[in-house]
């Protein structure tokens, strides 16, 4: 009989505390086993400080700082009209472009750079290679296409841009993490790739063919 009552009141005790105090009002916060940091003991923007003398959180930028950022990932209106080829990868009349847009230089510099945003964003999954043997596949992630195969051998230049842009299938959208300029290396240095796979003793300059003991 003794456990009847306290399974009755263990009853009593749930239904109020789930429908009983359903819509009331109090202004003590609610009961927090884990807070995660909800509230911190940090200045807000533009906020009071009594720490410094003047005052105020914010504090001037110390001399010699230069400025971090990507920019915007999306062009405006204006840029995109006037140079689609170089912002969206299409020419005028929306086709993809092929080749590269006339302010992007193709030089040593150039493949440098896009390297190294390959080796930061490309290379886990596609591989160091572009071959799509990334580290990600050693954990589940399988079908990261080639570069290698003739299909994308052939793709034009604007459409590398365009999936970058917007990603395609399970590739997510790039641009909010490399920018246009980087973009364009990055093709550049995949173009590198492909042709590094391709190249035969023909494509090596006479000057360089003794350093291969080529006669």
């Amino acid at each position: 009989m003794r456990y009847a009552y306290l399974f009755l009141f263990f009853i009593v005790v749930l239904g109020i505390s789930v429908f009983g105090f359903r819509g009331s009002i109090s202004t003590k916060p609610p009961l927090e086993v884990f807070p995660d940091m909800d509230r911190q003991a940090k200045y807000h923007p533009q906020g009071p400080s009594a720490f410094f003398a003047d005052g105020r959180a914010d504090r001037p930028r110390p001399a010699g700082t230069v400025a971090f950022g990507r920019g915007s990932s999306a062009p405006d209106a204006d840029a995109l009209k006037a140079d689609p080829a170089y912002y969206a990868g299409k020419t005028a009349g929306g086709e993809w472009v092929r080749g590269f847009p006339a302010q992007v230089e193709i030089g040593s510099r150039l493949l440098e750079r896009g390297g190294q945003r390959f080796e930061i964003y490309c290379a886990p999954c596609h591989g160091a290679l572009g071959d799509g043997n990334g580290i990600t596949k050693q954990y589940g992630m399988g079908a990261t296409p080639t570069f290698h195969d003739d299909r994308l051998r052939q793709m034009a230049e604007g459409e590398l841009f365009n999936t970058i842009t917007h990603g395609k299938g399970n590739m997510l959208s790039y641009a909010d993490k490399v920018e246009t300029s980087d973009r364009w290396a990055i093709i550049a240095y995949l173009r590198a790739l492909q042709r590094a796979q391709t190249g035969t003793v023909a494509d090596v300059p006479p000057s360089h063919k003794s350093e291969l003991g080529i006669q």
